[in-house]
């Protein structure tokens, strides 16, 4: 798929597959990630999410298939990990911790610099944090965490922010306050979001890729119950919580590319 105006996207993900032990995990995906795009990701748990997002990221190299970077893009990533896959006790200040962001593979055996530090304070000063910067993470709320994960994705300037279930183990309040930052942070940078439950982005997203080892792509539509039993391969119900739904066309072989 195309952006609009024949625009190149900013990151194409080509006919890529990937797996472990010799088992597909992933098998010829293609994605088109636009400029300031709002990407939902969503599947079941081992239907391949995280994966995806390590390969563009390129922290795994696919078995076939290319991805490409494009525009302003410079490769430029900021990932926001799994809650549940961060050691929350690991004793560093939330300065530190977003701090730690400005490393990469060409600096990270040189002394942080002022510009480094100034960074960092402005991003925590953007996001509510500066007040909290000399604390351990360790004491912070699980929304308070998870903004820190995102300063520290923000402080090197990325031209897409890549969130793996960002809001497992937040609240409903610290979960409306995610939306609203992920909705100001799209001004200025792509957002892609891998989840199992897409009802919290119903109003936020633009493009949706549902994934369970293959991907169909679709324009912002309606969400039925039909489209989510073909990738969770179980009947599923929509809540509503009081917001308006919407829906994807039904999946169909022709449909598994943008």
């Amino acid at each position: 798929m195309s952006e609009p105006g024949n625009m190149e996207p900013l990151i194409a993900v080509e006919h890529v597959t990937y797996g472990y032990e010799k088992r597909p995990v992933v098998e010829d995906v293609s994605l088109a990630i636009g400029r300031k795009d709002f990407v939902l990701v969503i599947g079941p748990n081992g239907g391949g999410k995280t994966t995806l997002l390590k390969l563009i990221l390129g922290i795994v190299a696919p078995w076939s298939g290319t991805i490409r970077y494009h525009g302003d893009s410079g490769g430029r990533l900021g990932y926001v990990p799994q809650f549940a896959h961060f050691n929350r006790n690991f004793p560093i200040s939330v300065f530190d911790m977003v701090l730690a962001g400005c490393l990469d593979a060409r600096n990270y055996l040189r002394r942080y610099t002022a510009e480094n530090i100034e960074k960092t304070k402005a991003v925590l000063a953007n996001l509510d944090l500066y007040e909290k910067r000399r604390e351990l993470i360790a004491d912070l709320s699980g929304g308070q965490l998870q903004r820190v994960l995102i300063a520290r994705a923000l402080v090197s300037d990325p031209a897409a922010l890549l969130l793996d279930e960002p809001t497992t183990a937040m609240d409903a309040a610290s979960q409306t306050n995610l939306l609203d930052l992920l909705a100001g942070l799209q001004e200025r940078m792509s957002i892609v979001t891998a989840t199992h439950d897409p009802t919290f982005y119903a109003q936020s997203y633009r493009h949706i890729a549902c994934l369970n080892t293959r991907l169909y792509y679709h324009e912002r539509g309606d969400l039925d119950s039909r489209t989510l039993e073909k990738i969770y391969g179980c009947p599923v119900e929509i809540l509503g919580h009081g917001i308006p739904h919407t829906f994807l066309a039904s999946h169909g072989e022709t449909e598994k590319r943008p």
